[in-house]
């Protein structure tokens, strides 16, 4: 199973917790892809995960399987040559949108399977991984909230949510989705630019339940748990933020247990790694 994951050093908490669920669930060889690299804005700098990481993540999954494998790809000098220049400076990270150069990797297999790293998965992926999508560029969920605001189509939901997206890059290469996503992130500034991009420009997509990319609350057949930002109404109306990885709040203000075993386990580990 080929995983890909994107972002700055920033995103090892996530990362750390989202490979340990896959190495729970998982029953096949994990191939793990990160891209990360050197970018900034006006006000910030955002410095690659390092390779020292990557090393110590790759001898974490070979220890339940040494077929195992985490692959780290810096993509620095692919994104110097096509900044994403409109979108530089928006309050979501231009880490988000590293995804779009993967097309320009050719280490990277034809298919992959993108994670946020803000995403827990709960049960067995390999069903959802392994459906057929040879005439697809990519396979997804509906945005929980998205759906309703932002519809290429008015006739019915068509919005997707990129934390979870089932990738075949040879389809993408050939009908330029990710390079013709990056002119857009390079030209005009979005809301969630790199959401937006792909959700303007896809041509060949298929939804699926959203069990495989829950957003909202936690169900019984829940495949893929996303900790996105949610909208509350008591005791006022405001937005809750809680990542896996702020466990204390997890518990708390999620009341939620379920990943307690992996979330004791990454205490432990994320001192050390």
């Amino acid at each position: 199973m080929n995983i890909l994951y994107c972002g700055d050093a920033n995103m090892k908490p996530g990362l750390l917790i989202s490979i340990l669920s896959l190495r729970k669930q998982v029953h096949e060889p994990l191939n793990i892809y990160i891209l990360t690299a050197f970018m900034q804005s006006d006000s910030r700098r955002f410095q690659p995960l390092t390779a020292q990481t990557a090393a110590e993540l790759a001898g974490l999954v070979k220890q339940t399987n040494p077929a195992n494998r985490v692959t780290r790809i810096d993509v620095t000098a692919l994104v110097a040559a096509n900044p994403p220049t409109a979108n530089r400076n928006t309050i979501f990270t231009p880490c988000c949108m590293l995804r779009l150069y993967a097309d320009q990797v050719p280490a990277l297999p034809d298919k992959l399977l993108y994670l946020d790293t803000d995403v827990i998965c709960r049960l067995n992926c390999q069903p959802f991984y392994h459906q057929d999508s040879h005439d697809l560029e990519l396979v997804g969920v509906l945005d929980h909230y998205g759906r309703w605001f932002f519809h290429q189509s008015w006739k019915h939901f068509d919005y997707l949510n990129s934390g979870v997206l089932l990738l075949n890059l040879k389809e993408i290469r050939r009908t330029g989705l990710f390079a013709r996503s990056r002119e857009l992130c390079r030209t005009k500034e979005m809301f969630m630019p790199d959401q937006s991009a792909i959700n303007r420009l896809v041509r060949h997509k298929r939804l699926v339940p959203r069990r495989y990319n829950e957003q909202r609350r936690l169900k019984g057949n829940t495949v893929f748990q996303h900790f996105t930002t949610s909208f509350r109404l008591f005791p006022w109306l405001h937005t809750l933020t809680v990542k896996p990885w702020q466990v204390d709040a997890v518990h708390d203000k999620l009341k939620l247990h379920e990943y307690d075993d992996l979330l004791a386990d990454y205490q432990q580990l994320i001192v050390t790694l």
